[in-house]
């Protein structure tokens, strides 16, 4: 612990945010990193706890609390308050295979369960990982280390996600020679299609894709596995293979005129938006990196346009956000998001004590931008749709919404949002994006290599496992455990490689944490 009194000395300061009004103009992350010696005194603010719940990653009622990759946090902060950058770059790799990813996108449960936290603002964990990766970047820690020695043994990931990415260094760095197969044009998943260009931008993918490709890593864009190239093909051509296609079955509305024109799933709306900003003549160079398009430079007609209408998000979390600020970008003549559950507190309940993740109310980068345009959150709690009415052309021109409550179900006993007899009314909407969250894995992918899966139809496996009931086929990711966070993606990436390590190895030297 480099400075005992450094929590007590320091105030937390993190990266500056571009107003709303300014960064809605672009689709650029608008964070300014802080200065090296800035977040050097970041890392003096971290307690080295005796017991350092931030990088813990148990479950405390139901929800994780701490890191679930284990980070070595008090280690990382000290070696960057002395100083040691590129120490605290290969402490932070050792446990991350992606900070790149995690340091932008990761709701930093580390940060929520600081113990500095509790009385005062926690460590600025996440902008000091921020910090480390980039550092290493622009230092050249980071780059390519391939394997000195290969096994001859060959493995197939297919999808190329946080969770195939994951499996794939791992088990590259092993000396195995691995190919991950995308259908998409380009690797990276929901990182790539999922997650919009302000929160990550797409040459920071590209940037780690290309390092792996000098590693050994072979991707094959543009192949769709059971139809493009068989299972059975692939089972013969690997030793091993790992299914991590991901919970990209998303959840539909069941109401009356669910079939008018202008209905869209939230993942195909922000994945139309990525592919238009970063089509061949939309990007441009910019200091020496490929940046996307400036707003007004995309192409008409390339993508689903919010621009003009009066936009209807159906759902809250983080793809709700995503919807609702990437709506306000195109220019949206007004937005309502919509959640079915209580707005939660602002502050803490005692039924949610520290260290557990806090149960409160999140007002996101998306939801700040639409408050700034259109005078107030976009947010409805308690409310969900009950029929959408279309015009004369068939397209939706009206929702009806009706308003919840909880009560509890007869049969089941479990507590259940019910509508509110006489609660209904009617909204006009021209655009609809559903972002309800995802039933789970796709069944052309399961039945292809015919993997068993549960009741929420995610790929089965003995608990605590990854190998599926057919021989040789692995699984990991929210293909397995269902739709979660990008940090849980890279914890299962790596357990389920150490899983295959060992089963080509008959041992494995691999970490899993």
């Amino acid at each position: 612990m480099g400075k005992p009194t450094g929590f007590m000395d320091y105030k937390r300061q993190d990266q500056s945010a571009e107003t709303p009004g300014e960064r809605i103009r672009h689709f650029y992350e608008f964070h300014t990193p802080l200065p090296k010696e800035e977040q050097e005194i970041q890392g003096a603010r971290c307690m080295a706890c005796g017991v350092p719940f931030c990088q813990s990653g148990q479950i405390l009622n139901g929800m994780a609390s701490g890191c679930p990759l284990h980070n070595l946090i008090p280690e990382w902060n000290d070696l960057i308050y002395n100083g040691n950058w590129e120490e605290a770059y290969y402490r932070l790799r050792k446990t991350n295979n992606f900070p790149e990813f995690t340091s932008r996108v990761c709701p930093a449960l580390c940060e929520n369960a600081c113990t500095c936290g509790l009385h005062e603002e926690p460590v600025a964990t996440k902008s000091n990982e921020y910090g480390i990766i980039e550092n290493a970047y622009e230092k050249g820690y980071a780059g390519a280390r391939p394997p000195r020695v290969r096994t001859g043994k060959k493995v197939a990931v297919i999808g190329s996600g946080p969770a195939g990415l994951t499996v794939a260094d791992q088990l590259n760095g092993r000396g195995h020679q691995v190919t991950v197969y995308e259908r998409e044009d380009k690797p990276g998943g929901l990182l790539r299609y999922g997650i919009p260009n302000m929160k990550l931008e797409k040459q920071i993918i590209d940037r780690k894709i290309a390092i792996m490709e000098q590693e050994g890593v072979v991707f094959r864009t543009g192949c769709n596995i059971g139809k493009d190239k068989k299972a059975a093909a692939l089972l013969k051509e690997y030793d091993r293979v790992v299914l991590a296609c991901g919970a990209s079955n998303p959840r539909d509305l069941k109401v009356p005129g669910r079939d008018a024109q202008g209905i869209y799933f939230a993942v195909d709306f922000l994945k139309s938006t990525t592919k238009a900003l970063w089509a061949e003549e939309a990007v441009k160079e910019t200091g020496g990196r490929r940046c996307c398009a400036e707003i007004e430079k995309l192409k008409e007609g390339s993508f689903l346009s919010a621009k003009g209408r009066k936009v209807l998000v159906i759902g809250g979390g983080d793809t709700g956000n995503d919807c609702v600020g990437t709506a306000v970008r195109h220019g949206a003549k007004s937005v309502l998001q919509l959640e079915m559950m209580p707005k939660a507190p602002e502050e803490r309940t005692e039924d949610n004590p520290w260290p557990e993740w806090p149960r409160i109310c999140k007002t996101d980068y998306g939801q700040q931008e639409a408050a700034a345009v259109f005078g107030q959150d976009p947010r409805v709690y308690t409310t969900t749709v009950k029929e959408f009415i279309k015009d004369k052309k068939g397209r939706v021109s009206k929702a009806v919404l009706v308003k919840l409550e909880p009560k509890k179900d007869e049969k089941t006993g479990r507590m259940v949002m019910a509508e509110i007899e006489g609660s209904a009314y009617t909204v006009e909407t021209d655009l609809v994006l559903i972002a309800a969250g995802f039933l789970g894995s796709e069944s052309d992918i399961t039945k292809a290599f015919g993997v068993e899966v549960n009741e929420r139809t995610n790929v089965k496996t003995n608990p605590g496992e990854y190998k599926t009931n057919v021989e040789n086929v692995f699984t990991a990711g929210d293909m397995h455990r269902g739709q979660s966070l990008v940090v849980w993606a890279i914890r299962e990436g790596r357990e389920a490689a150490r899983e295959v390590d060992f089963s080509l190895m008959g041992y494995t030297n691999l970490s899993a944490q």
